[in-house]
């Protein structure tokens, strides 16, 4: 590992590494003290902090932070000594106070730093703080009270300076914290996961050894029948000699093959053993606590609270629960969007809830916890919960579907639109919320990582949003198939379950071939059909399947033979290769050999393409040539999944053939297999936009002819104007699904279905 050299970092650096540590201390002691002012254990940690920061201060020369640090320093040496209670309005000038020591560690040297300036706003702090009003006596506090459930917080705060951390340990001093890069880091963890594959290429070579070994002894028995076949009179003395030193000789062999298989068994356990600890070793220290993420959150969901007149108590549960590094600072965006909708959508105010007869005071939960191999994040509250008869109005008012079809849209699907960028049921913004801006990144953020999201509310009674992550994105524990004499990973999180069914057990409804699970019949698809690969030649009596999606979307997919569970370590695949469809990721066999981690998510999608366009093959036979009248089709390309399922339900409803794909990318990769009459596109999605493959698709000899719409969700000039500029046909915003304009434009461009 990289030891940070201190002298590389200048004293502000140093000063700003100190600066995190005190404040977050600062931050977590203050909200116990609102909690209950006379802990002394608490006071005393606010102490240390603040004398802390006005050393370091001092030392570097930012006299602004001296003054505040100071100032608190007054305050807290008033508590200790018993002639102050510290009332609810001097913590929140004192929370001030931490925000200020922040904004100064990070301001950075030179002309951008007007001490003048910041040398006021510290007095004028410190002012108020002395102004404050002493209180002997606990306070009543005011409505709107945060009784936060934050970490456990330490007695006493003793971090060594910066400085100090930072240097070479000395002979005799206990363990030290070191910063490591993250590339470090990842190379580190690689090199383990490598190290751990090529100890796996012992095994065989034992197993040769075992073999060789039995070959001796079958040789010396085949010199002993020799022996004893031979003729009394062929076998003389000079002949008995050749075969005895044969015998000696092989006798030799045996024995140094014998302890060599010895040492070498000995030392693949060893080396096994060594690899998985150096293993399990770097995994850890990618692993930190829940709590490491969630410091911030408890100071934040006080002050919205505060500001929006509301009584709530946060709790953070599963604070220990060990999350990979990488998944942590990805969840720091999604959590806090979440805990703000909370706030301001979900919870009431005091005489709102009173009226509805719950306590003044409601809770907001972040709970997280390993499941099944991965991680699961439970963000609930118990507020008003989530009124779907609003969502449909919403969704009617603002064009997203016709009446009718708004009116058939079940729960879960209602429940789609809050993902959708913009979407927001509030008429008024504030700051806090009403863009519409939020559950569009927190949906993003789990699709990056491939996880899953879900929403359970009852209206009156609350909301859940539960996360399901995969416990760290270097490894993943996963059933290894056969698919075409290929190997290929399904992570156990992303699967419903695997099974061998027979093959007398399908049974085929309107032409599609099923089989039956606790009574509910599932769609049967082949593997080769969704990859693109040969099926193998004959009908097998047994089939293996492995159960993907859930409820009415599940689809039991067909492969070739099960090889078993493993934990793989996870290679990411070239960028220069793109996404690759139906593929996240790779990584090797015991043997060294590559194999194919399947994106199920991305692969659910294909089979929903498959079984909504009528062309899934019979498992066990090839794709013949599709007969009948040709139905016109069209690429709809759009991020949200409601969005795809409403455009394609419309243009099916009218006899288009429709496939669908989830952004540019997956557009693009479709458009090259050929087929389609008409590309409907939105413009903003992840990867590749709408604008940029409509330039692509003009831009290549083969598609460039082929009808373009744009139908997009904002209603922009710019959009409009950039999209027809690079070549698109048409133009029309997604509040066209109301009327006919979206059929009538499809029609203009190829016509009607020949269905």
């Amino acid at each position: 590992m990289k030891h940070v050299d201190p002298s590389s970092l200048s004293l502000r650096d140093l000063f700003r590494i100190e600066a995190e540590e005190q404040t977050k201390a600062l931050t977590d002691a203050l909200l116990a003290l609102e909690k209950d002012p006379a802990q002394g254990d608490m006071l005393e940690c606010c102490m240390r902090a603040a004398h802390s920061l006005k050393g370091a201060a001092r030392i570097v020369g930012v006299h602004p932070a001296v003054t505040v640090a100071h100032a608190m320093e007054d305050i807290f040496v008033l508590a200790q000594g018993g002639q102050l209670r510290l009332a609810p309005a001097q913590i929140d000038l004192l929370l001030s106070g931490v925000d200020l020591l922040s904004a100064l560690a990070g301001q950075g040297e030179g002309e951008n730093f007007d001490e003048d300036i910041w040398q006021a706003d510290a007095e004028r702090f410190a002012a108020a703080l002395t102004a404050a009003p002493v209180a002997s006596e606990p306070e009543p506090a005011p409505p709107p009270v945060i009784v936060a459930a934050v970490p456990e917080i330490p007695s006493e705060i003793q971090p060594a300076p910066a400085s100090e951390r930072l240097l070479p340990e000395k002979p005799g001093e206990g363990d030290r914290a070191l910063r490591v890069s993250a590339e470090n880091l990842n190379r580190l963890l690689d090199m383990a996961g490598e190290s751990l594959v090529e100890t796996r290429r012992l095994a065989p070579l034992e197993q040769s050894l075992l073999r060789l070994k039995r070959m001796h002894h079958q040789a010396a028995a085949a010199i002993d029948a020799l022996q004893a076949a031979l003729p009394a009179d062929l076998l003389d003395e000079r002949t008995a000699s050749a075969l005895e030193e044969a015998r000696r000789r092989l006798f030799d062999c045996r024995r140094q093959l014998a302890g060599g298989l010895d040492e070498l068994e000995a030392s693949n356990h060893r080396t096994t053993n060594l690899a998985h600890r150096l293993y399990n070793q770097a995994l850890m220290v990618r692993m930190r606590p829940f709590a490491d993420g969630m410091g911030g959150f408890p100071r934040m969901v006080r002050d919205i609270a505060r500001e929006l007149g509301k009584q709530v108590r946060f709790e953070i549960l599963g604070e220990r629960t060990q999350v990979d590094r990488d998944i942590l600072e990805k969840l720091d965006a999604p959590l806090g969007h979440l805990l703000r909708n909370a706030l301001d959508h979900g919870m009431e105010s005091p005489e709102e809830r009173r009226a509805a007869g719950k306590p003044a005071e409601g809770f907001i939960r972040v709970e997280a916890s390993h499941q099944a191999g991965a991680l699961r994040i439970i963000v609930s509250d118990d507020g008003r919960g989530i009124d779907l008869s609003a969502i449909r109005r919403t969704i009617i008012a603002r064009g997203l579907a016709a009446p009718d079809t708004a009116a058939r849209l079940s729960e879960a699907e209602l429940l789609e639109f809050l993902f959708l960028p913009g979407f927001t049921m509030k008429s008024d913004v504030t700051e806090i919320s009403g863009r519409g801006v939020g559950l569009d990144i927190v949906q993003d953020m789990i699709r990056q990582v491939r996880g899953r999201v879900r929403i359970i509310s009852r209206h009156g009674e609350g909301t859940r949003f539960r996360l399901e992550l995969p416990l760290t994105l270097s490894v993943v524990r996963a059933l290894l198939v056969d698919i075409g004499g290929e190997p290929y990973a399904f992570p156990f999180a992303h699967i419903a379950g695997a099974m061998k069914v027979p093959a007398d057990q399908v049974r085929t409804v309107e032409g599609r071939q099923h089989i039956l699970i606790e009574g509910n019949a599932v769609g049967l698809v082949g593997a080769h059909q969704v990859l693109g690969c040969a099926p193998p030649d004959g009908a097998p009596e047994e089939l293996c399947v492995v159960l993907l999606g859930a409820g009415d979307h599940m689809f039991a997919l067909v492969v070739d033979g099960f090889t078993g569970g493993r934990e793989l370590v996870v290679q990411p695949l070239d960028p220069r290769l793109g996404k690759i469809k139906d593929i996240s990721a790779a990584s090797l066999t015991e043997d060294g050999a590559p194999l194919l981690i399947v994106d199920v998510e991305d692969m659910l999608r294909s089979l929903e393409k498959l079984a909504a366009t009528d062309r899934l093959a019979p498992v066990g036979r090839e794709i013949g040539v599709e007969t009948g009248a040709r139905r016109k089709r069209v690429l709809v390309v759009d991020d949200s999944f409601t969005v795809r399922e409403l455009q394609r339900k419309l243009l099916d409803h009218h006899g288009y053939d429709v496939e669908v794909a989830v952004d540019g990318m997956d557009g693009w990769n479709a458009l090259r297999h050929g087929g389609f009459d008409l590309v409907v596109s939105d413009i903003d999605m992840p990867r590749m936009d709408g604008i940029e493959l409509v330039r692509r698709i003009r831009h290549d000899p083969a598609l460039k002819a082929m009808p373009v719409m744009i139908l997009s969700y904002k209603d922009r000039e710019e959009d409009r104007r950039r999209g027809l500029e690079v070549g698109a046909d048409y133009y029309l915003t997604k509040g066209s699904f109301q009327n006919d304009a979206l059929i009538d434009a499809v029609i203009d461009l190829i016509g009607e279905s020949a269905a």
